[in-house]
């Protein structure tokens, strides 16, 4: 018999465990991938479509428009849709418009049992002219457009995951919801009660916002966001004449921004910071108003109610007698905190995407902005993930926000075997 070397047996060994490793790593799904690839092109004409309908947060015309088309979509991809007006019992704060955008809600019943919920959002914080010196345009891997990738990528990656279901006759969920609402960029007043709501008649709730583009990724833990406004009422008079008959409501306002300014708590992720302020009528005024606003994020829902007591107990603590303080707390929107529903569900993703050869981020870190993904989580701890929109870059900004175009086929592929494998138990 020949004798084996140590080190031809170390190789071997090596050889050995090398491809067992890679073997754990399953190739795509065939008919799948088959099916994403057709869906490239359309999906852009889609983008295009979306990109071409104004739609910003306060343009009920543009919003009619857009979710008209949606609901066009939706229905001929086989979904029951309706269009949800806001009611009177929704939560309206500061800038709430006197008219909110409607929401779009598609059914579609299988033949399983799982329920699964996909929601985006069809407005955008670009103002009714825009358009028309950024229209929608494609330059290399790039494709531009106001409101491209926050949020209408999203709303092109449901619709076009929902055909692709389609062309494979996968039925294998027992509902699959959507939902794209109107309101998102100015706090979501009146769907946020409707997505608490799905979120807890659901299963798993895929949210799809974009991921940013240096970092391949989905989320499971969001910041919430709350306002706060602080009115002082003081006294006018002569500033010249008789400036000991006023009340000075820029003085006691700075003194209460002195004495909150340290309130926020980087050890439990809690920050507030006085962002804005104003006060006073003319130069020889004593002013009897000044106002301040804060922006406040927090990553646990509890510490909303420890941070609005200890505002309220330090503003009785004045320095002008006579002056009226006013304080409001708005909680705009809850923090999305991680589960281990989502951790699991976060899991099967990355073992999704490792198919293509690729790596996905999946952070239980809190992201600074807020999102509907944190309404929806609010009464259930079924699992539930944001960013399973397209790589982007530049929301909110002026001309320069865009979608990457090679982000598409991996993102349909994620969102569709995602569906699929929860439908079948796969991951639970």
């Amino acid at each position: 018999m020949k004798k084996i070397s140590p080190f031809s047996l170390r190789a071997s060994m090596a050889l050995l465990t090398l491809c067992s490793a890679a073997a754990v790593v399953a190739a795509p799904d065939a008919g799948v991938m088959g099916q994403v690839q057709q869906q490239k092109e359309p999906l852009l004409a889609t983008l295009k479509e979306l990109v071409s309908i104004e739609s910003g947060s306060g343009d009920r015309e543009g919003l009619d428009r857009i979710s008209q088309l949606i609901g066009d979509r939706l229905q001929a991809l086989g979904g029951t849709v309706e269009f949800i007006e806001p009611d009177a019992g929704m939560y309206r704060m500061h800038e709430t418009p006197a008219k909110v955008g409607r929401m779009v809600r598609a059914t579609f019943k299988g033949s399983g049992s799982k329920k699964i919920l996909l929601i985006a959002h069809m407005d955008t914080v670009y103002l009714k002219g825009m358009l028309a010196r950024q229209p929608f345009r494609i330059d290399g891997n790039r494709a531009y457009g106001p409101g491209i990738g926050d949020d209408k990528a999203g709303i092109a990656v449901i619709l076009h995951t929902l055909g692709i279901l389609k062309a494979l006759k996968f039925t294998d969920y027992g509902t699959l919801t959507v939902l794209i609402n109107g309101d998102e960029e100015i706090g979501t007043p009146a769907a946020r009660a409707l997505l608490a709501k799905l979120g807890a008649e659901h299963d798993l709730v895929m949210s799809h916002e974009g991921s940013p583009m240096a970092s391949d990724q989905l989320s499971l833990a969001t910041a919430g966001i709350a306002a706060v406004t602080l009115k002082v009422t003081g006294r006018a008079s002569h500033a010249g004449a008789a400036p000991e008959n006023g009340r000075n409501a820029i003085y006691e306002l700075s003194h209460q921004l002195l004495q909150t300014r340290d309130f926020s708590d980087p050890s439990i992720g809690l920050k507030m910071n006085w962002t804005m302020i104003s006060g006073g009528t003319n130069r020889n005024v004593i002013p009897a108003e000044a106002t301040a606003a804060a922006d406040v994020r927090v990553i646990r829902v509890s510490d909303y109610d420890g941070l609005e007591t200890r505002l309220r107990e330090t503003i009785k603590k004045q320095l002008i007698a006579d002056t009226k303080l006013e304080l409001t707390f708005e909680r705009r929107r809850p923090p999305l905190e991680s589960t281990p529903a989502a951790v699991q569900v976060g899991e099967r993703a990355k073992q999704i995407y490792a198919e293509l050869g690729k790596t996905l981020k999946v952070d239980a870190k809190v992201q600074g902005g807020g999102t509907d993904a944190a309404f929806a989580a609010a009464n259930t701890r079924s699992p539930v993930l944001e960013r399973f929109g397209l790589l982007s870059f530049g929301a909110h900004s002026n001309d320069n926000e865009y979608i990457l175009i090679d982000s598409i086929e991996p993102r349909l592929y994620l969102a569709t075997r995602m569906i699929m494998d929860f439908s079948r138990g796969l991951v639970q």
